[in-house]
């Protein structure tokens, strides 16, 4: 009885292994334009343009700055890496952010203005239903190469 027991603990570990080792790679690029220059992304679920649900990544440079906006639809972000700083309103506004550390998760609900800023380097993971959209609370937020300019 242990014999088999230990056999299928060694073959559910070599599977689990074998697994693991063929997991793909993420694959960084630059964020869409929406974002400000420097923000890499990556897309581990769905496709961000679509209905549906999505999932992916944002790295963010130390000190970067995401100015106050809203999405039409509810998200949820993990902390993976570094610490992000979310603020709630129309203001960026540093003495009223929550500090959010590497493990740390938040619900931004949909059409809430809020802000972002990233201490040291940082990765969040983004999920929400698609497609995705960003609208800046002040249209001169907007990047300039999203904005056409």
């Amino acid at each position: 009885m242990r014999s088999r027991f230990a056999l299928a603990l060694l073959a559910s570990l070599a599977l689990t292994s074998a697994a693991s080792a063929q997991a793909p790679a993420i694959k960084w690029g630059p964020a869409p334009a929406v974002f400000p220059a420097g923000i890499k992304m990556a897309v581990l679920q769905g496709d961000p343009g679509q209905s549906g649900m999505f999932t992916v990544r944002l790295e963010l440079p130390a000190g970067m700055r995401i100015a106050p906006h809203f999405h039409p639809t509810e998200e949820v972000v993990t902390v993976i890496s570094g610490t992000f700083l979310v603020g709630m309103g129309d203001t960026l506004d540093v003495a009223k952010v929550m500090v959010l550390p590497t493990g740390s998760f938040i619900t931004a609900p949909a059409n809430a203005h809020h802000y972002a800023i990233a201490r040291g380097r940082t990765v969040v993971q983004v999920s929400a239903m698609g497609p995705f959209a960003l609208t800046y609370v002040n249209p001169k937020d907007m990047p300039q190469a999203a904005a056409g300019r």
